[in-house]
């Protein structure tokens, strides 16, 4: 059958598609992401028998939701808890997952790592489209991971790899990476968005269909998000991504989108010689428990997903000679401080106006949520006045515009938490209050950002 060339515009950026080529792509307002992609419509590879869609003709029927089977899918584990924690319980069979990371971030690592491990145990595959198969055997050998079991490919046709899935029945399979597979009949180069777009969802149906799990490699953009088409992130079950600093050696895996369990679950692991070694208490690497504490630091509880951790934040307040004062905020939201700086003005006669204020929370995490409004503000005043905080203090609560402390979500978690790390005192907001006091942990409720100055002055 001859084939039948199809020219196309696709958005680079969310892979909008236009009739003709224009500068600035109407759908996510980007300028110069249009580019022209060749598409070729055959049949030759798309029948389901191809590649053994056996009975996908069946799925295509209508069903009442009544009639849908509602057994539970059994997930199996990766071997790996902080692994299975971000997933939410391990893998789902037939699920397909993407993790994306900075270059030298671990992936490979952590991946060959668990495959490894698993082949002893289930069928696995584990598919290389950059790298030989030698330098993936050199670097299995260099952090002496058990290679008996486990079945190699270096491929990059999305076809090929799916006959031999077929073949081998493997349960768990990784694709590294997305962005080198192909398919035949697309005649663009790999790495486009049609080639990316296609070969992702051409793998997650066939996940679906042969209930074989995959996890597909992806890379990121200078921006730090997963690079591809937007309808990448929307086809697949679960987006992770493995952050962490060149000179840091502590990595932390963190889910985007997860299907089958709650996002913005964090998972933290350290790099070693051996490889990635899960940190089983990660509360203990962002804290600084000198016997002195300094001015300017308070420990805050927040909360990563289902998983509480103790935060140290960092503030420094110094008077400014420049006539726009300086307002620097690493790991916490620039516009945030701002509106915080208002209110502690506004509801407690605190001016900072005139000193340049710098936030940095330690160990290079990114807050997000309320919870480490208190704690902020309570670092700025002892910055200011060059007073420590309390020793054995931990400190959580979101502030409001009227300056109320307002509640936050799993508050007796938190608690919980900070007395299991040794801290003695906690201020918290009036409505996390506990129930019954607690032996090991004396509690302050406030409800006013004034009324937790003050209390704050007589501790």
């Amino acid at each position: 059958m001859a084939k039948a060339v199809k020219r196309s515009f696709v958005c680079q950026e969310c892979g909008a598609d236009y009739p003709r080529w224009q500068g600035q792509c109407s759908a996510c307002q980007a300028w110069n992401t249009v580019s022209e992609i060749r598409l070729v419509a055959t049949n030759s590879v798309r029948s389901p028998t191809t590649l053994g869609y056996a009975g996908e003709a069946d799925n295509t029927q209508p069903q009442r939701l009544s009639e849908i089977s509602l057994q539970a899918q059994p997930r199996f584990s990766t071997e790996v808890g902080e692994l299975d924690r971000v997933l939410g319980g391990g893998i789902v069979p037939g699920s397909t997952i993407l993790i994306g990371g900075q270059p030298g971030a671990g992936k490979s690592t952590l991946l060959l790592q668990i495959l490894c491990q698993l082949a002893a145990s289930m069928p696995v595959l584990y598919v290389t489209g950059e790298e030989s198969l030698q330098q993936v055997a050199l670097r299995a050998q260099r952090l002496n991971l058990p290679t008996d079991q486990l079945l190699m490919l270096s491929a990059t046709s999305v076809e090929q790899i799916c006959l031999l899935m077929q073949q081998t029945a493997p349960k768990l399979v990784v694709i590294d990476s997305i962005q080198v597979m192909q398919l035949a009949d697309l005649q663009s180069a790999p790495g486009s968005v049609a080639q990316v777009r296609e070969s992702a969802a051409y793998l997650t149906r066939f996940a679906k269909t042969h209930q074989i799990a995959i996890i597909m490699v992806g890379h990121v953009t200078k921006d730090g998000v997963l690079a591809g088409p937007k309808v990448l992130e929307h086809c697949i079950d679960c987006s992770l991504l493995l952050e962490g600093e060149a000179d840091s050696r502590f990595r932390t895996l963190r889910s985007h989108k997860n299907r089958f369990g709650a996002i913005h679950e964090l998972g933290v692991f350290a790099m070693t010689e051996q490889g990635l070694r899960e940190v089983t208490n990660p509360s203990a690497i962002f804290l600084n428990r000198e016997a002195e504490t300094a001015a300017g630091s308070a420990i805050m509880v927040v909360r990563e997903g289902t998983r509480p951790l103790l935060v140290e934040i960092q503030a420094l307040v110094d008077h400014s000679v420049m006539a726009n004062p300086r307002r620097v905020s690493v790991g916490l939201e620039q516009n945030r401080l701002s509106l915080l700086l208002a209110v502690l003005h506004r509801h407690a006669g605190v001016q900072m106006a005139d000193q340049d204020v710098f936030v940095n929370v330690v160990g290079g995490l990114k807050v997000s949520e309320t919870s480490a409004d208190l704690a902020l503000l309570f670092a700025l005043v002892s910055s200011l006045r060059d007073r420590p905080l309390p020793a054995q203090l931990v400190v959580f609560g979101e502030v409001g515009l009227a300056g109320e402390i307002r509640p936050v979500p799993s508050g007796q978690e938190r608690m919980a938490e900070a007395a299991k790390h040794g801290f003695q005192r906690a201020i918290i907001p009036y409505a996390n209050r506990p129930k019954q006091p607690s032996a090991s942990l004396e509690v302050f409720a406030v409800k006013r950002l004034s009324e937790a100055l003050a209390l704050l002055a007589e501790l």
